[in-house]
């Protein structure tokens, strides 16, 4: 069982590999790293360098965006993986709040991984499209909180 979450947590990286390089430039751009993924938490990492710093040397909003789209997103891959659906999903709104300036690394933890399942099993359930509310934590380098996104994750099932 364990071996099968592993061999899952590499093909998802992969899966965020091949979408940076072909479907996604700007997560390619940014250099985000999916450092872990089960069933509860999605940790996803961007260093600050020259592509990823605003003028203030600090993380640009864009880039702390690009992580939290992914915390929040990587999920329904994951999940459509487990339950062998094919998921569309968006991101149909999202809210910030930024508590200090990002100027280290960038760490992204979505512990919301449940939620998303269940809006993929509700939409298989029902053939809607379902969305729900992720939280998404930013943690800086000194692994104090730099910001928090509520990310709306739309998906359906087809």
């Amino acid at each position: 069982m364990e071996t099968d979450k592993k061999k899952l947590e590499k093909q998802i990286k992969r899966k965020l590999f091949l979408l940076s390089k072909f479907k996604i430039p700007m997560l390619g751009f940014t250099g985000i790293k999916l450092l872990e993924i089960n069933d509860t938490t999605a940790i996803t990492h961007i260093k600050l360098k020259r592509r990823t710093k605003n003028h203030l040397n600090s993380m640009y909003f864009a880039a702390l965006a690009a992580g939290a789209d992914v915390a929040a997103g990587i999920h329904a891959f994951y999940f459509a993986n487990v339950h062998q659906k094919k998921v569309s999903f968006a991101f149909k709104g999202m809210s910030c709040e930024f508590i200090k300036r990002a100027e280290s690394d960038c760490t992204f933890v979505s512990k919301d991984g449940k939620k998303v399942e269940d809006a993929i099993l509700k939409s298989v359930e029902t053939g809607d499209r379902v969305n729900e509310t992720t939280h998404v934590d930013v943690f800086d380098s000194e692994k104090e909180l730099v910001a928090t996104f509520k990310m709306i994750v739309s998906v359906k099932c087809k």
